[in-house]
C-alpha cells in the first residue's frame, strides 16, 4: 500500500519523498565490499566529520565541548554502520520467501535483514551518546539530519491525503514514522533508509484500514483532486496566454 505514497509525491512534485542524492544510491552488493585503500577510508572518514560537523552546527548549541563530544559521537556512529554494510552484503541473507506475503525476499529485503543483524552496542552507543549531552529536541533533530526530515515530510503526506486525521490517528502515525526514523539511522544510505519508512508506512496503512477508513479510496480522492487542479491551473495558464496584452 505505501507504494501509493510514492504516486502522490509524483502527482505534487514532492521528490523528496524516496530519495536524496547527497546521500547516493549505489545498488547493493552481492560480495562484501573489498578493503578500503588508506586514502579511500580517509575520504570516507572525512565525509562522516564534515556531516557530524554540520548536524552539530545546527544545534547552535554555544558550548564547544559538547559540541565536539556530540560531534563525535555521530561521526563515530556514521563509521560504524558504513563498516558494517561493506561487510555484511545481501547475500549473507539466504533467498527464500517474505513469511507475510510469501513472495520471494527482494535484494532490499536480503540487505535490510544483512544490516539490521550489526551489533546492539552500535545502535545503542549513538543513543546514548546523545542523549547524554543533548535534549530530547536536540536528540530528535540530529536523528531528523540523517533521514533528512522524512517523519515531518511524511506525516504531512498523511495530512494531505486523509481529511480530518483525528488526534489519536496522528499520534500513531507519528509513533510509527519515529520509530521507523530510529531504526533507519542504522543504515547508511537513502535507498536503504527510505525501505526502512516503508515498512512503517505499510503499518500505517494497515492502522487506518482497520480503524475505520479506506486508504485506497482516500488515496484515490487525493490523486484525484491533485490532477483535477493541476489541470485546470494548466487551462487556466493557457487562457492567459491567449488574452490580448494591453
Amino acid at each position: 500500500m505505501s507504494s501509493y505514497f510514492k504516486t502522490a509525491a509524483g502527482v505534487v512534485g514532492l521528490g523528496l519523498w524516496a530519495t536524496s542524492a547527497a546521500y547516493g544510491q549505489a545498488p547493493a552488493s552481492s560480495a562484501a565490499a573489498p578493503p578500503m585503500s588508506a586514502d579511500a577510508k580517509a575520504a570516507a572518514d572525512q565525509e562522516a566529520d564534515k556531516k557530524a560537523a554540520d548536524w552539530v552546527a545546527s544545534l547552535q548549541l554555544n558550548d564547544a565541548k559538547k559540541a565536539a563530544a556530540v560531534q563525535q559521537v555521530i561521526a563515530t556512529h556514521l563509521r560504524a554502520i558504513r563498516a558494517y554494510s561493506n561487510a555484511h552484503p545481501y547475500t549473507e541473507t539466504p533467498a527464500g520467501i517474505n513469511p507475510t506475503t510469501g513472495k520471494p525476499l527482494s535484494t532490499m529485503d536480503r540487505q535490510l535483514i544483512a544490516v539490521s543483524a550489526m551489533p546492539k552496542a552500535i545502535h545503542e552507543n549513538l543513543m546514548s551518546g546523545l542523549r547524554q549531552q543533548l535534549t530530547p529536541e536536540q536528540v530528535e533533530a540530529v536523528l531528523d539530519k540523517y533521514t533528512i526530515g522524512k517523519v515531518a515530510f511524511t506525516l504531512n503526506g498523511y495530512k494531505a491525503i486523509v481529511p480530518n486525521l483525528t488526534p489519536t490517528e496522528e499520534q500513531v502515525i507519528l509513533t510509527n514514522l519515529k520509530q521507523a526514523r530510529e531504526q533507519a539511522v542504522d543504515f547508511k544510505n537513502m535507498k536503504e533508509i527510505s525501505a526502512v519508512f516503508e515498512i512503517y508506512k505499510s503499518k500505517n496503512e494497515e492502522y487506518l484500514n482497520t480503524h475505520g477508513r479506506n486508504w485506497r479510496e482516500l488515496f484515490k480522492a487525493y490523486v484525484d483532486a491533485a490532477n483535477a487542479k493541476k489541470a485546470a491551473d494548466k487551462a487556466k495558464a493557457q487562457e492567459a496566454a491567449k488574452t490580448p496584452q494591453k
